[in-house]
């Protein structure tokens, strides 16, 4: 059984993405991809195009909310589980549209925990590379720190993934 919040951290290409995918898959039969990409040039349309098609032929239902995810957590029912990719994209949707930040993160956390499926967030852990050289960079890693960090203490499981290898951080895997 899944908590109702688990936080999949990891960088680019670490294998976050695939490992919740598998603990959503073994959690249900009934599964909720929630994506927030948005297709800004062609290769993110043929990436995010890709993975739809993987998605329907693994049965997944799939959602697309880069910036509201409320009304799909809402509408999710306890016989599902729901998989959340990613809280980075939707962190720089939400930051790059120069909306109310505090706001959005808090309609964020409080969906998320006012869902009746299990959740897995998958979130880019960005605190481990060099400080960036401009604002806005610097900006949105301290932004997505502060957003993990909210994620993991709102989680009953946290996991790191590295290599695609998970490391536990909190809670126990199912």
């Amino acid at each position: 059984m899944l908590p109702s919040l688990t936080l999949v951290l990891g960088g680019a290409a670490s294998g976050k993405s695939s490992f919740a995918e598998g603990l959503v898959r073994r959690a249900s039969a009934r599964r909720l991809y929630l994506a927030t990409a948005e297709a800004y040039d062609d290769e993110m349309r043929g990436q995010i195009a890709k993975h739809r098609q993987a998605r329907a032929a693994d049965g997944w239902e799939t959602i697309e909310a880069p910036m509201d995810v409320g009304p799909a957590l809402a509408a999710a029912g306890a016989d599902q589980a729901v998989l959340l990719d990613c809280a980075t994209l939707w962190l720089s949707n939400h930051m790059l549209s120069g909306g109310d930040m505090v706001a959005a993160e808090s309609a964020f956390l409080a969906a998320l925990g006012a869902c009746a499926a299990p959740v897995v967030v998958v979130s880019n852990e960005v605190g481990l590379s060099v400080v960036p050289d401009n604002a806005l960079a610097r900006r949105f890693q301290r932004a997505q720190g502060a957003l993990n960090q909210q994620l993991a203490a709102q989680s009953g499981l946290v996991v790191f993934v590295a290599a695609g290898l998970p490391t536990t951080l909190k809670g126990t895997l199912p």
